[in-house]
Protein backbone atom coordinates (compact mmCIF):
# COMPACT_ATOMS: atom_id res chain seq x y z
CA UNK A 1 0.00 0.00 0.00
CA UNK A 2 1.34 3.52 -0.93
CA UNK A 3 2.34 5.51 2.07
CA UNK A 4 0.05 8.02 3.42
CA UNK A 5 3.68 10.86 4.19
CA UNK A 6 4.28 12.74 0.76
CA UNK A 7 8.05 13.57 0.31
CA UNK A 8 9.64 16.46 1.26
CA UNK A 9 9.20 18.28 -2.59
CA UNK A 10 5.39 17.32 -2.27
CA UNK A 11 5.90 19.20 1.55
CA UNK A 12 7.86 22.01 0.62
CA UNK A 13 5.16 22.93 -1.95
CA UNK A 14 2.51 22.42 0.41
CA UNK A 15 4.15 25.21 2.86
CA UNK A 16 4.64 27.51 -0.12
CA UNK A 17 1.12 27.43 -0.86
CA UNK A 18 0.53 27.83 2.79
CA UNK A 19 2.49 31.08 2.56
CA UNK A 20 1.29 32.37 -1.10
CA UNK A 21 -1.34 30.30 -2.27
CA UNK A 22 -2.01 32.07 -5.38
CA UNK A 23 1.65 32.64 -6.38
CA UNK A 24 2.56 31.38 -9.97
CA UNK A 25 4.05 28.09 -10.46
CA UNK A 26 7.11 29.47 -12.07
CA UNK A 27 7.85 31.67 -8.81
CA UNK A 28 7.22 28.48 -6.53
CA UNK A 29 9.65 26.23 -8.55
CA UNK A 30 11.97 28.80 -8.54
CA UNK A 31 12.54 29.02 -4.86
CA UNK A 32 12.07 25.16 -4.51
CA UNK A 33 14.53 24.63 -7.19
CA UNK A 34 12.77 22.70 -10.27
CA UNK A 35 10.99 23.89 -13.03
CA UNK A 36 7.77 24.96 -13.39
CA UNK A 37 6.49 21.30 -15.20
CA UNK A 38 7.57 19.58 -11.78
CA UNK A 39 5.28 21.98 -9.33
CA UNK A 40 2.17 22.23 -11.91
CA UNK A 41 2.25 17.96 -11.78
CA UNK A 42 3.01 17.66 -8.03
CA UNK A 43 0.21 20.52 -7.44
CA UNK A 44 -2.29 18.46 -9.79
CA UNK A 45 -1.73 14.92 -8.17
CA UNK A 46 -2.13 16.38 -4.91
CA UNK A 47 -5.45 17.74 -5.52
CA UNK A 48 -6.50 15.18 -7.93
CA UNK A 49 -5.78 12.76 -4.98
CA UNK A 50 -8.11 14.97 -2.97
CA UNK A 51 -5.08 15.30 -0.39
CA UNK A 52 -4.80 19.46 -0.83
CA UNK A 53 -7.07 22.04 -1.96
CA UNK A 54 -6.67 25.67 -2.24
CA UNK A 55 -9.33 27.81 -0.75
CA UNK A 56 -10.40 32.08 -0.78
CA UNK A 57 -12.15 32.67 2.56
CA UNK A 58 -13.29 35.34 4.48
CA UNK A 59 -12.18 36.40 7.95
CA UNK A 60 -15.53 37.26 10.27
CA UNK A 61 -13.87 39.75 12.73
CA UNK A 62 -13.36 41.86 9.57
CA UNK A 63 -16.51 41.81 8.58
CA UNK A 64 -18.48 42.43 11.84
CA UNK A 65 -19.47 38.86 12.73
CA UNK A 66 -19.30 36.88 15.54
CA UNK A 67 -17.63 33.26 15.30
CA UNK A 68 -19.12 30.00 17.55
CA UNK A 69 -18.07 27.06 18.73
CA UNK A 70 -21.48 24.87 18.97
CA UNK A 71 -21.10 21.28 20.43
CA UNK A 72 -24.08 18.84 20.12
CA UNK A 73 -24.98 16.21 21.71
CA UNK A 74 -27.22 13.35 19.60
CA UNK A 75 -28.42 10.46 20.00
CA UNK A 76 -25.67 7.77 18.78
CA UNK A 77 -28.01 6.42 15.95
CA UNK A 78 -28.50 10.16 14.70
CA UNK A 79 -25.25 11.37 14.72
CA UNK A 80 -24.03 10.75 11.44
CA UNK A 81 -27.20 11.87 9.70
CA UNK A 82 -27.05 15.24 12.20
CA UNK A 83 -23.76 15.78 11.10
CA UNK A 84 -24.10 15.41 7.37
CA UNK A 85 -27.01 17.87 7.48
CA UNK A 86 -24.66 20.43 9.26
CA UNK A 87 -21.99 20.31 6.37
CA UNK A 88 -24.84 21.19 3.85
CA UNK A 89 -25.31 24.15 6.01
CA UNK A 90 -23.95 27.59 4.26
CA UNK A 91 -23.01 28.85 8.01
CA UNK A 92 -21.11 26.15 9.05
CA UNK A 93 -17.42 24.89 8.89
CA UNK A 94 -15.14 22.52 10.79
CA UNK A 95 -18.17 19.92 11.47
CA UNK A 96 -16.19 16.84 13.65
CA UNK A 97 -17.37 13.54 14.95
CA UNK A 98 -16.07 13.55 18.41
CA UNK A 99 -16.66 11.36 21.76
CA UNK A 100 -17.05 8.24 20.38
CA UNK A 101 -19.38 9.77 17.81
CA UNK A 102 -21.97 10.99 20.22
CA UNK A 103 -21.17 14.61 20.07
CA UNK A 104 -20.63 17.25 16.98
CA UNK A 105 -19.08 20.04 16.81
CA UNK A 106 -18.74 22.59 14.41
CA UNK A 107 -18.03 26.55 13.80
CA UNK A 108 -20.60 28.77 12.88
CA UNK A 109 -21.12 32.72 12.12
CA UNK A 110 -23.50 35.36 12.44
CA UNK A 111 -23.44 38.99 12.23
CA UNK A 112 -25.01 40.89 15.65
CA UNK A 113 -27.42 43.01 13.72
CA UNK A 114 -29.05 39.43 12.42
CA UNK A 115 -32.68 39.14 14.45
CA UNK A 116 -32.12 35.36 15.13
CA UNK A 117 -30.03 32.67 14.46
CA UNK A 118 -31.32 29.55 13.29
CA UNK A 119 -29.01 26.93 14.09
CA UNK A 120 -28.36 27.89 17.21
CA UNK A 121 -31.77 29.14 18.59
CA UNK A 122 -34.12 27.27 16.79
CA UNK A 123 -33.44 24.17 14.63
CA UNK A 124 -30.76 22.10 16.21
CA UNK A 125 -32.64 22.23 19.89
CA UNK A 126 -35.88 21.11 18.35
CA UNK A 127 -34.35 18.28 16.23
CA UNK A 128 -35.71 15.55 18.10
CA UNK A 129 -32.41 13.06 17.75
CA UNK A 130 -30.13 16.08 19.47
CA UNK A 131 -30.45 15.96 22.99
CA UNK A 132 -28.28 19.34 23.90
CA UNK A 133 -26.81 21.86 22.20
CA UNK A 134 -23.96 24.18 23.39
CA UNK A 135 -22.71 27.35 21.85
CA UNK A 136 -19.33 29.33 23.22
CA UNK A 137 -18.58 32.79 21.89
CA UNK A 138 -15.21 33.12 19.83
CA UNK A 139 -13.68 36.03 21.92
CA UNK A 140 -10.18 36.07 20.58
CA UNK A 141 -8.16 33.80 18.24
CA UNK A 142 -4.79 33.01 19.36
CA UNK A 143 -3.84 30.38 16.93
CA UNK A 144 -5.91 29.89 13.45
CA UNK A 145 -7.41 31.10 10.46
CA UNK A 146 -4.82 32.36 7.97
CA UNK A 147 -1.52 31.13 10.81
CA UNK A 148 -1.33 27.63 9.81
CA UNK A 149 0.32 24.24 11.25
CA UNK A 150 1.71 23.78 8.30
CA UNK A 151 4.14 26.70 8.97
CA UNK A 152 4.99 25.31 11.95
CA UNK A 153 6.02 21.89 10.57
CA UNK A 154 8.95 23.98 8.31
CA UNK A 155 9.50 21.84 5.77
CA UNK A 156 11.31 24.94 3.76
CA UNK A 157 14.19 27.11 4.91
CA UNK A 158 14.17 30.32 6.22
CA UNK A 159 15.40 31.93 3.05
CA UNK A 160 12.75 30.73 1.29
CA UNK A 161 9.98 30.99 3.52
CA UNK A 162 11.36 35.11 3.06
CA UNK A 163 10.84 34.47 -0.80
CA UNK A 164 7.39 33.60 -0.53
CA UNK A 165 5.74 35.23 2.42
CA UNK A 166 3.68 37.78 1.78
CA UNK A 167 3.28 40.69 4.07
CA UNK A 168 0.04 40.11 6.59
CA UNK A 169 -2.55 42.67 6.88
CA UNK A 170 -2.84 44.28 10.04
CA UNK A 171 -5.98 44.38 12.49
CA UNK A 172 -8.82 45.84 10.23
CA UNK A 173 -9.38 49.54 10.90
CA UNK A 174 -12.27 52.18 10.10
CA UNK A 175 -15.59 50.52 9.24
CA UNK A 176 -16.66 47.51 8.19
CA UNK A 177 -16.47 46.91 4.16
CA UNK A 178 -19.85 46.42 2.52
CA UNK A 179 -19.70 43.89 0.13
CA UNK A 180 -22.18 44.14 -2.89
CA UNK A 181 -23.77 41.04 -5.06
CA UNK A 182 -20.47 41.25 -7.39
CA UNK A 183 -18.28 40.62 -4.45
CA UNK A 184 -19.93 37.55 -3.27
CA UNK A 185 -19.88 36.20 -6.47
CA UNK A 186 -16.33 36.63 -6.37
CA UNK A 187 -15.53 35.07 -2.53
CA UNK A 188 -18.05 32.28 -3.94
CA UNK A 189 -15.42 30.79 -6.55
CA UNK A 190 -12.48 31.44 -4.10
CA UNK A 191 -14.04 29.69 -1.19
CA UNK A 192 -14.29 26.69 -3.50
CA UNK A 193 -10.47 27.36 -5.65
CA UNK A 194 -8.88 30.01 -4.21
CA UNK A 195 -6.39 29.63 -7.44
CA UNK A 196 -9.22 30.16 -9.89
CA UNK A 197 -7.69 32.37 -12.57
CA UNK A 198 -8.22 35.54 -13.45
CA UNK A 199 -10.70 34.76 -16.27
CA UNK A 200 -12.85 32.65 -14.51
CA UNK A 201 -13.16 35.28 -11.36
CA UNK A 202 -13.63 38.16 -14.04
CA UNK A 203 -16.70 35.99 -15.86
CA UNK A 204 -18.30 35.62 -12.45
CA UNK A 205 -18.45 39.07 -11.81
CA UNK A 206 -18.85 40.73 -14.81
CA UNK A 207 -15.59 42.82 -14.13
CA UNK A 208 -12.61 43.12 -16.20
CA UNK A 209 -9.43 40.92 -15.04
CA UNK A 210 -7.62 44.64 -14.05
CA UNK A 211 -10.87 45.24 -11.51
CA UNK A 212 -10.29 41.47 -10.34
CA UNK A 213 -7.21 42.00 -9.60
CA UNK A 214 -7.27 45.40 -8.08
CA UNK A 215 -10.23 43.90 -5.86
CA UNK A 216 -8.64 41.39 -4.43
CA UNK A 217 -6.17 43.44 -3.20
CA UNK A 218 -8.04 45.26 -1.56
CA UNK A 219 -10.68 42.65 -0.03
CA UNK A 220 -6.85 41.40 1.26
CA UNK A 221 -5.61 44.46 2.92
CA UNK A 222 -8.70 44.81 5.03
CA UNK A 223 -8.15 41.61 6.24
CA UNK A 224 -11.69 40.80 5.09
CA UNK A 225 -9.83 37.87 2.42
CA UNK A 226 -6.99 35.43 3.20
CA UNK A 227 -5.87 31.88 1.74
CA UNK A 228 -6.27 28.57 3.38
CA UNK A 229 -5.52 25.33 2.51
CA UNK A 230 -8.06 22.00 3.06
CA UNK A 231 -4.63 19.85 3.56
CA UNK A 232 -4.76 15.83 4.38
CA UNK A 233 -2.30 16.24 7.79
CA UNK A 234 -1.67 12.29 7.67
CA UNK A 235 1.01 13.56 4.37
CA UNK A 236 2.93 14.53 7.72
CA UNK A 237 2.25 11.72 9.81
CA UNK A 238 -0.29 12.98 11.74
CA UNK A 239 -3.33 10.38 13.33
CA UNK A 240 -4.97 11.32 15.94
CA UNK A 241 -6.56 14.87 16.17
CA UNK A 242 -8.02 16.16 19.86
CA UNK A 243 -10.24 18.72 21.10
CA UNK A 244 -9.39 20.25 24.56
CA UNK A 245 -11.50 22.31 26.75
CA UNK A 246 -9.35 24.11 29.56
CA UNK A 247 -10.26 26.02 32.25
CA UNK A 248 -8.04 29.55 32.89
CA UNK A 249 -7.54 31.65 35.70
CA UNK A 250 -8.86 34.71 34.01
CA UNK A 251 -5.43 36.63 34.92
CA UNK A 252 -3.22 34.35 32.75
CA UNK A 253 -5.85 33.22 30.10
CA UNK A 254 -3.90 35.88 27.63
CA UNK A 255 -0.36 33.97 28.58
CA UNK A 256 -1.24 30.87 28.75
CA UNK A 257 -3.30 31.36 25.26
CA UNK A 258 0.05 32.45 23.26
CA UNK A 259 1.99 30.31 25.26
CA UNK A 260 -0.18 27.71 23.68
CA UNK A 261 -0.27 29.05 20.41
CA UNK A 262 3.64 28.27 20.24
CA UNK A 263 3.47 24.51 20.80
CA UNK A 264 4.22 22.51 17.70
CA UNK A 265 1.41 19.97 18.04
CA UNK A 266 -1.50 23.34 18.22
CA UNK A 267 -3.37 23.69 15.21
CA UNK A 268 -6.16 26.11 16.48
CA UNK A 269 -6.52 27.79 19.61
CA UNK A 270 -9.07 30.49 20.98
CA UNK A 271 -10.59 31.85 23.71
CA UNK A 272 -14.53 31.52 24.09
CA UNK A 273 -17.22 31.92 26.66
CA UNK A 274 -18.70 29.62 28.54
CA UNK A 275 -17.93 27.22 31.82
CA UNK A 276 -14.56 26.14 29.82
CA UNK A 277 -12.30 29.65 27.98
CA UNK A 278 -9.93 28.12 26.36
CA UNK A 279 -10.47 25.55 23.54
CA UNK A 280 -7.31 24.20 21.22
CA UNK A 281 -7.27 21.68 19.19
CA UNK A 282 -4.20 19.43 18.87
CA UNK A 283 -2.23 17.15 16.22
CA UNK A 284 -0.27 14.23 17.09
CA UNK A 285 1.10 11.18 15.86
CA UNK A 286 -0.76 8.87 17.68
CA UNK A 287 -2.08 8.61 21.32
CA UNK A 288 1.07 8.04 23.15
CA UNK A 289 2.28 11.42 21.55
CA UNK A 290 -1.18 12.80 22.67
CA UNK A 291 -0.32 11.38 26.34
CA UNK A 292 3.07 12.92 26.59
CA UNK A 293 1.71 16.14 24.93
CA UNK A 294 -1.34 16.47 27.91
CA UNK A 295 1.19 15.42 30.65
CA UNK A 296 4.20 17.39 30.15
CA UNK A 297 3.22 20.58 27.75
CA UNK A 298 -0.17 20.96 29.18
CA UNK A 299 0.60 20.51 32.01
CA UNK A 300 3.10 23.02 32.34
CA UNK A 301 1.11 25.56 31.88
CA UNK A 302 0.02 28.39 34.30
CA UNK A 303 -3.42 28.62 36.10
CA UNK A 304 -4.70 25.60 34.24
CA UNK A 305 -7.97 24.44 36.59
CA UNK A 306 -9.33 21.33 34.48
CA UNK A 307 -9.16 19.89 31.23
CA UNK A 308 -11.78 18.05 28.86
CA UNK A 309 -10.37 16.49 25.83
CA UNK A 310 -12.14 14.46 23.27
CA UNK A 311 -10.91 12.61 20.22
CA UNK A 312 -12.48 13.59 16.77
CA UNK A 313 -13.42 10.65 14.81
CA UNK A 314 -14.33 11.85 12.05
CA UNK A 315 -13.97 15.32 10.32
CA UNK A 316 -16.50 15.44 7.59
CA UNK A 317 -16.09 19.63 6.59
CA UNK A 318 -13.08 21.88 7.31
CA UNK A 319 -12.39 25.49 6.48
CA UNK A 320 -14.41 25.87 3.03
CA UNK A 321 -18.16 25.30 2.04
CA UNK A 322 -17.48 21.77 0.60
CA UNK A 323 -16.89 18.68 2.53
CA UNK A 324 -13.56 18.28 3.85
CA UNK A 325 -10.87 16.15 2.04
CA UNK A 326 -11.03 12.41 3.43
CA UNK A 327 -8.65 11.60 6.59
CA UNK A 328 -8.93 10.91 10.23
CA UNK A 329 -7.54 14.17 11.62
CA UNK A 330 -7.70 17.23 10.57
CA UNK A 331 -6.75 20.90 11.34
CA UNK A 332 -9.08 23.60 12.41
Amino acid sequence: MESDTLDLLDQQLVHALQLNARAPFSRIAEVLGVSDQTVARRFTRLRGERRLRVLGLTDPEALGETRWLVRVRCTPDASAAVAEALTRREDTTWVSLTSGGTEISCMTRSHPEADEHSLLLQRLPRTPSVVGVTAHCVIHTFFGGELSMVTKYGALDAGQVTALRLPRPGRPTGPVPVLDDADRRLLDVLAVDGRAGLAELAAATGWSQSTVRRRMDELTDRGVLYFDLDSDWRMFGIRTCTMLWLSVDPSRLAATGAALAEHHEVAYACATTGPTNLHAVVLTTDVRALYTYLTERIAALPGIGRMESAPIMRNIKGPGPLPTVPQAGRRR
